[in-house]
């Protein structure tokens, strides 16, 4: 089952039936971060039983909330289920390096986009900074390994923030999508 829900508006605790019918099976930590992106963004765009999704919010192309997570370890143990997507040419001869960086980070050439998957917001605009910090030079994977996990430390045990965590530090990308060569 999968709906459009655009158009409707938040009121008292309910949000929308469907919506409301949908979340009632999820719990924890994935059901808290769609009611904080709701707050957030507004209503999402689409749900269904296993995944709830914006198009355009903020600064992302794409948000996806999942029901199903991944445990992932780096830089501290957490559940991956919150990816986030924006539009960015990421140069083929970087896919290795970014692997190496972060294994919930993925640049996808043919649409153009790059995703960040991880259990917090903050945690998203984190990897997309380093990566553009790798690709730009500014950082090699090591550095941003480090890097990483000590502002992570900051941010989870003593609550510190960093631009990092708050924004995108480089200029939204355009016309990305690179569809490839036509062989026949």
């Amino acid at each position: 089952m999968e709906t459009g829900l655009t158009g409707y508006h938040h009121q008292h605790f309910r949000i929308h039936p469907i919506l409301d019918q949908i979340l009632e099976r999820w719990t924890g930590e994935q059901k808290e971060t769609v009611h904080l992106l709701i707050h957030k963004y507004g209503l999402p765009n689409e749900a269904s039983w296993t995944k709830i999704i914006w198009y355009n919010n903020g600064p992302w192309k794409r948000t996806i909330v999942h029901l199903d997570t991944v445990p992932h370890n780096f830089p501290t143990p957490h559940l991956d289920y919150l990816e986030q997507t924006i539009d960015y040419k990421v140069p083929v001869q970087f896919f290795d390096e970014l692997a190496q960086f972060d294994g919930s980070l993925y640049p996808d050439r043919t649409a153009g986009e790059a995703t960040a998957k991880c259990d917090q917001e903050a945690a998203n605009f984190m990897a997309l900074n380093l990566m553009n910090d790798i690709l730009t030079g500014r950082r090699n994977v090591e550095d941003a390994r480090h890097f990483a996990t000590e502002i992570e430390k900051g941010l989870r045990l003593k609550g510190q923030s960093s631009p990092y965590f708050e924004r995108f530090l480089f200029p939204k990308q355009i016309h990305t999508a690179d569809p490839d060569v036509r062989y026949f």
